[in-house]
């Protein structure tokens, strides 16, 4: 028995070439902590629209501890213009972003705007950081 079937092959959207404007360069990369931060929003907004019910839900689908996604959640806890600034942060050129997570656990934990902006700022004004 022979079946004969007529299968048409094709790429399923073109290529596109980007501008020079929008197209970043190779070795350069957006800072991980602007991208934990991004994460942070998106995680919240899965909780606002009950696509999941809880953090601990989020832990299990995205499989990390409860504890790590506490700690990326708990950017959210920064003032507005510090998390903008965080997500808006420079591109990464080479090696590892100076700015992490971690150096701004006790910026997030304060719960004064007016004193986080402050941290903020002498934070940026280490050495390791400009």
């Amino acid at each position: 028995m022979k079946i004969e079937r007529k299968i048409e092959f094709r790429r399923s959207r073109p290529r596109r070439e980007e501008s020079p404007t929008v197209a970043r360069s190779v070795s350069s990369h957006v800072a991980r902590v602007s991208r934990l931060m991004a994460l942070a929003i998106r995680l919240a907004q899965l909780i606002h629209d009950s696509v999941v019910t809880d953090q601990a839900e989020l832990a299990r689908v995205g499989h990390i501890t409860r504890a790590r996604l506490t700690q990326i959640m708990n950017l959210l806890c920064l003032a507005p213009d510090i998390q903008e600034k965080v997500l808006f942060l420079p591109a990464v050129e080479q090696g590892r972003a100076p700015l992490t997570e971690k150096l701004l656990r006790p910026i997030a934990a304060t719960t004064c705007w007016r004193k986080q902006r402050r941290m903020w700022t002498s934070l940026l004004a280490a050495p390791r950081i400009s």
